[in-house]
């Protein structure tokens, strides 16, 4: 009994003499904008315990016995912070946590297409944004051109546009390519005529970044962003001089050679790229067509940058672009047997100059000025037909910056003329023509509350001539930011676009405009567009300090009386306005995974276009309604990358109302860097995947072939090899 009775005041005595729990309560907050971080998390070492900051960014503790602790406060896109505290804690609770942003996992990326010169996060308009080591990553894998920088991003499909020749386009949210604007250093220098064949002359190696913007947004660049737009910004000059060299080979014939330069020289700045690509032409399969045809391309282009004060600036810089491009029959291309073999012949040339001047009146005021002209000569050959043309365009602007306490404003004016004159015209289809634009433009970036950040914009054109007697365009936009907490966000924005008739629809480029009558403005209306687009963003740190990054995107475009090409009993094509509408609409999301060197990217489409004709309805052709991605990356910075990537295409409705077959293409790239040297290697599409094991490409005889649509790979598998000096 003794013994029993012992052991009940020894136990009693153990338990009154135990550490007592404890409580700590945190506040996190972001160090330059005050607000709460909610979503961050608090994570203690010792215990293998966490909590997560609630929408006023307050997390607590609780039962936790006396003693001292290390914790870590973590939050996406901030510096992780490491505290060690005594408990019991003595000191006035909550204990704020002040957070500063850091720039490893998601550093700040600025964007200037809609000329305010923001984070992208904090940008009211949707824009995305290709940064230098994506591009790079992409170019390493098409050295020759952007198609790869467009083809892998999510809601953006390259659609090969000749089975022949390999010209392409792209579409956003299921509209042609002829609907988004396409531009380099906010200069329009690929449209109309020089379109057709854009994305496959421009080389990324001296690309800073790509931004884009999805939907209508016109009131700075024109009527012409009915799909979006898609800025192309190159480099400039920095501190540190900058010399990279890139030599290619790949398994379908193809050799690039790019080379970029940069310096400062006090207030001078100097940047020069010059590319050389050729090919001597490709074919997988065994129909006799090239998949990828035979050609050669140079490319120089120059910048001189002048500061010649601390408050004006100048650049002025020009690009020579000329390429002979072959393709067809490969007997005809290798000139073993010319006689009666299908050929396209392509030759073009395209000189530009840009110049901006910037002036700054006060840290609140700056005007600036820029131009461009564009001389684009251009010639498709085909057995028994030659169109040969040429097209001078010229763009102006002038547009005053001005910020003030309650926010930016953007106003100007800018002006483009194109004129095309047709060299070996026949008198029944003349397709010369004229047309300047004069646009006046005013927009307004305001921050209303802690949370809210409204753009809203307003632009008047005036064009010549006029189509169908309408020369005046209202085209009013607007977008809105709302930030409910740190972790969450969402937009909505909404805007006019419209199109004037032209001739240079890929209908009329495939059938090199034998045949086809220019639109007759007298009887042809200028397309008009509406769209609303709705994103919802959302960012935290999962456990092990995992990113995590989710974006939906919602969009819904109408374009109303679209031109047509149809053929008459008279054997010729004719524009005319749809008796209806098409109409786009779908979803896009994106998610990320990121943990320390490992990112994984996911991306799904949807896309749902409709034509309406009158009482009937169509799918809009070569969209594939469904559309994934996956991408695994291992990477180091400076050290090594290697990636893992997938994409599936599903079914497409093609122009002879069959349907398309789904494919799933799945690719490797790596590289490894030392010092200054880099050696890449990339195994796209591993499976060989091609349209030509799905059926032929073409009906009729080998000699006059009636091309199908493309909807899958023709080049079937890729492999390319590569080294590149970056000094």
């Amino acid at each position: 009994m003794f013994t029993l009775f012992t052991f009940l005041i020894s136990l009693t005595l153990s338990i009154q003499n135990a550490p007592e729990p404890d409580q700590i309560t945190f506040q996190l907050i972001d160090e330059e904008s005050a607000e709460p971080l909610h979503g961050a998390t608090i994570y203690i070492n010792e215990l293998d315990r966490g909590a997560t900051a609630d929408s006023e960014g307050f997390a607590s503790f609780e039962d936790l016995p006396s003693g001292s602790y290390t914790f870590m406060f973590r939050y996406v896109g901030y510096e992780t912070i490491t505290q060690t505290f005594e408990l019991p804690y003595t000191g006035d609770q909550p204990i704020q946590i002040f957070m500063e942003h850091e720039d490893e996992h998601l550093g700040e990326v600025t964007v200037s297409t809609t000329r305010t010169t923001r984070s992208i996060e904090d940008a009211p308009t949707r824009v995305e944004a290709i940064t230098t080591e994506e591009i790079e990553e992409k170019g390493n894998m098409r050295p020759g051109d952007i198609r790869m920088l467009l083809a892998e991003s999510t809601g953006i499909q390259v659609q090969q546009t000749s089975a022949i020749s390999g010209s392409s386009n792209f579409r956003i949210q299921g509209l042609d390519g002829r609907y988004t604007q396409l531009l380099k250093d906010g200069f329009p220098l690929y449209s109309g005529f020089s379109g057709g064949l854009s994305i496959m002359q421009i080389p990324p190696l001296d690309l800073y970044q790509v931004e884009i913007v999805k939907g209508a947004n016109s009131t700075l660049y024109g009527g012409g962003a009915i799909a979006g737009l898609v800025n192309l910004i190159s480099k400039q000059p920095q501190d540190e001089q900058e010399i990279s060299l890139l030599a290619n080979i790949s398994s379908s014939n193809g050799r690039d050679l790019s080379g970029f330069y940069s310096d400062q020289f006090g207030p001078l700045g100097l940047t020069i790229f010059t590319a050389y690509n050729q090919n001597s032409g490709y074919d997988p399969s065994d129909q006799g067509f090239s998949a990828i045809p035979q050609y050669n391309r140079f490319t120089l282009n120059p910048k001189l940058f002048w500061r010649f004060s601390n408050n004006s600036k100048m650049m002025a810089g020009g690009q020579l672009s000329t390429e002979k491009r072959l393709g067809g029959d490969m007997l005809y291309i290798s000139g073993e047997d010319q006689a009666n073999r299908y050929f396209e012949q392509h030759n073009t040339r395209r000189v530009s100059t840009q110049f901006s001047l910037d002036h700054r009146f006060s840290d609140q005021t700056t005007l600036s000025a820029k131009n461009s002209f564009t001389f684009f000569d251009r010639s498709i050959e085909i057995p028994g037909f030659l169109f040969d043309g040429k097209q001078t365009a010229s763009f102006s602007e002038a547009t005053l910056h001005h910020e003030t306490n309650s926010g930016n404003w953007v106003g100007g004016f800018n002006m483009w003329t194109d004129r095309f004159s047709e060299q070996n015209e026949h008198p029944s289809t003349a397709k010369d023509f004229n047309t300047t634009i004069l646009g006046g433009f005013i927009q307004n970036t305001s921050q209303l509350t802690n949370y809210l950040s409204v753009e809203t914009g307003l632009r008047l054109d005036h064009v010549k001539p006029a189509a169908n007697n309408k020369m005046w365009f209202w085209l009013p936009r607007m977008s809105a930011l709302y930030r409910f907490n740190s972790a969450w966000s969402m937009r909505l924005g909404g805007g006019m676009g419209y199109k004037l008739p032209d001739m240079f629809t890929d209908e009329a480029v495939n059938r090199a405009f034998r045949n086809v009558l220019p639109p007759d403005l007298d009887n042809v209306n200028a397309e008009q567009s509406y769209g609303l687009n709705y994103d919802i963003n959302y960012r935290t740190i999962l456990v092990d300090n995992i990113v995590f990054r989710f974006n939906q995107l919602f969009y819904y475009t109408l374009l109303d009386h679209p031109l047509i090409l149809d053929q008459g009993n008279d054997n010729l094509f004719r524009f005319s306005n749809l008796d209806g509408f098409v109409r786009s609409r779908g979803a896009e999301t994106n998610v990320a995974f990121i943990y320390d060197h490992i990112k994984l990217f996911l991306g799904y489409t949807y896309v749902d276009a409709i034509q309406k004709d009158g009482g009937s309805s169509v799918q809009v052709p070569l969209n594939s309604p469904h559309q994934g991605s996956a991408v695994l990356m291992f990477e180091e910075h400076g050290a090594y990358r290697l990636g893992f990537e997938s994409y599936y295409y599903s079914p497409q409705k093609l122009n002879d109302s069959t349907t398309g077959r789904g494919y799933t293409i799945f690719g490797i790239m790596g590289e490894k860097t030392w010092s200054s040297f880099t050696l890449f290697a990339n195994f796209e599409n591993i499976f060989d995947t091609r349209q030509t094991r799905f059926g032929p490409i073409f009906n009729g005889n080998r000699e006059q072939p009636a091309f199908r649509d493309i909807f899958a790979p023709l080049e079937g598998r890729y492999v390319n090899l590569g080294v590149k000096f970056k000094l």
